[in-house]
């Protein structure tokens, strides 16, 4: 008979329900007895969840680009919320010089490492020497603010291909002061693997920051452990996640029975068998709405519903 399991790790993350959390407070107020019914611009995709993101912009929420905002000619007596991943200090200088208000939903995670590549920067400068090097995904949105905290420079490599690569094109100095970090919801182990490479060939100092949220770290052991305790793995994420990714390609590495989804619609019945143990998890982006609701279809797919909530429960 078949049995469906939820980790009780997956689902948002605290910096994605702290984001969430402050544009409902500000969306039902507006919408309530005593509300203008304003809506509020979210600057990105609050979350890589297309089902999320529905049910906040039936809610009022609307999501707009950086082309919009360069677009725009005046926004007094508008909202920007500023999303989890944060931003560079040219996006706040923009947004205040429209008339903005802005909520800011930085995660406190990605803000302190802002404020630290800010300070290892500024003396890089004083000294007249050093590089800045940011292990994670190119073009995404936490990035980019990592990248903005040092006019630009930083070098930003996403495996260790591209770190020789950037060495052999000169893109990055062995022989100058280096500090080394990562962006917050990266690998630890691929993170590890990378200083350890860039380690054995740096000539100058080189100074190893451990910026990975340890909610995120947690979450890749314990992911690791439920991959391997089930017979298939049905990861639910946003295609668009790059956690997703990441936390995807770990189960897959485990268990090649692992699926990735976004919705309930992608669901196949041939992938089960009559005796399996699903497993079914997501990432920092995925809510436990969503993953519950991925449970109930398989078990209806498999003509079995038991009442897994009481038995699994819905709560991290």
């Amino acid at each position: 008979m078949i049995t469906v399991d939820i980790d009780r790790n997956s689902g948002f993350c605290a910096g994605v329900i702290r984001a969430i959390g402050k544009a409902e407070e500000f969306l039902h107020k507006e919408n309530g007895p005593e509300g203008n019914g304003r809506k509020l611009y979210s600057l990105g995709a609050i979350v890589h969840n297309d089902s999320e993101l529905e049910r906040l912009h039936k809610e009022g929420l609307v999501t707009i680009d950086k082309e919009d905002i360069d677009e725009m000619v005046n926004a007094e007596g508008e909202f920007l919320l500023i999303r989890a991943h944060g931003e560079p200090p040219q996006t706040y200088d923009q947004a205040g010089k429209l008339g903005f208000s802005i909520i800011d939903c930085t995660c406190p995670v990605v803000l302190k490492l802002q404020q630290r590549i800010r300070e290892a920067y500024t003396n890089q400068k004083e000294a007249g020497e050093g590089q800045i090097i940011i292990f994670g995904k190119p073009g995404h949105a936490e990035v980019l603010g990592l990248v903005g905290q040092t006019d630009g420079k930083a070098v930003v490599v996403e495996d260790f291909t591209m770190l020789e690569k950037s060495i052999e094109d000169g893109v990055i100095s062995l022989g100058v002061p280096t500090e080394i970090f990562s962006q917050t919801t990266k690998s630890p182990a691929e993170y590890a693997i990378l200083c350890a490479g860039l380690e054995e060939r740096m000539e100058g100092p080189l100074n190893i920051h451990d910026t990975i949220c340890s909610q995120v770290a947690t979450r890749h052991d314990r992911l690791s452990k439920f991959a391997l305790e089930h017979d298939i793995i049905i990861f639910v994420a946003g295609k668009a996640s790059s956690n997703g990714k990441v936390l995807c390609d770990l189960c897959k590495s485990l268990n090649i029975r692992t699926y990735h989804i976004d919705s309930t619609s992608e669901v196949k019945r041939e992938w089960f068998r009559a005796d399996d143990r699903v497993g079914i998890c997501g990432a920092t982006s995925t809510p436990k709405w969503l993953l519950e609701e991925v449970a109930n279809v398989i078990l209806d797919l498999n003509k079995y519903v038991p009442d897994w909530v009481e038995k699994y429960g819905s709560e991290s």
